[in-house]
């Protein structure tokens, strides 16, 4: 689905990435833990075309697309959902999933829009109750469900998560990765970000730690929950007694 290899990405003189590689496979939920500053948002931007890399490259669906456009990115079957959420203030919910669907009608496929807004009012009963509210207003979990939704609408073969639990009080983030578990489920493939290590490998199938720009380590979600080097630094001394995880 996805692959790195030998990434460097510089902003200015400032090097952020180093010399990163990865894969995530069809149907998986691969997270890319690491503390703030790392580079993990700028790893997003990199696969999304919001910046150009310095060298290495990156493919898609087996197509090479380190120097394409977010748009054609997004055509190409990846959605980013950013981090802060940046859903249109001023829109309704009912708005800001259309603009998520703008491949998709530009193609002429009014059904399959009509099909992605049930379920992604089916994944979020919340959004169609607020459908006609204008998104400022909503409360920051709405709006973070709001802005995963607009990401399905453009039907994405890669989902890419963006720090989906900042900010957000405990239930509401247990909810939203309850929901990313089920998109899972449902045969989606997910890259997520996350500061928040525990409850990301607690639903992904592997893993990477990144460190400073580079990565550091990397395995099955099992492996990194149990690793002490990771329990020290991102999960706490209570990691080993977590209790059974819940992805699919």
């Amino acid at each position: 689905m996805l692959r790195i290899r030998n990434l460097d990405v510089a902003y200015g003189p400032v090097t952020v990435l180093r010399r990163i590689s990865l894969h995530v496979n069809p149907g998986e939920v691969v997270a890319i833990v690491g503390a703030n500053g790392a580079g993990k948002t700028t790893l997003l931007r990199a696969v999304s075309g919001l910046v150009r890399p310095r060298a290495g490259e990156i493919a898609l669906q087996g197509r090479e697309v380190s120097r394409e456009g977010p748009e054609r990115i997004v055509a190409l079957g990846c959605s980013h959902v950013p981090e802060g959420r940046q859903v249109f203030a001023s829109m309704s919910v009912h708005e800001n999933l259309l603009m998520g669907a703008h491949v998709q009608v530009r193609r002429g496929r009014k059904a399959e829009v009509k099909a992605d807004l049930e379920r992604v009012y089916r994944l979020f009963p919340v959004l169609e109750k607020r459908q006609r509210q204008f998104a400022g207003t909503l409360s920051g979990g709405e709006q973070q469900m709001l802005a995963m939704g607009r990401a399905l609408m453009a039907r994405p073969a890669l989902l890419m998560l963006d720090e989906p639990s900042m900010g957000l009080a405990p239930l509401v983030m247990k909810d939203i990765f309850a929901t990313v578990s089920r998109i899972s489920a449902e045969g989606s493939t997910v890259l997520l970000v996350e500061q928040n290590a525990r409850a990301a490998l607690r639903i992904a199938h592997r893993g990477y730690v990144l460190e400073t720009g580079r990565i550091v380590l990397s395995g099955t979600a099992e492996e990194l929950l149990a690793n002490r080097d990771v329990q020290r630094a991102y999960l706490g001394r209570e990691a080993a007694a977590e209790p059974e995880r819940g992805r699919p």
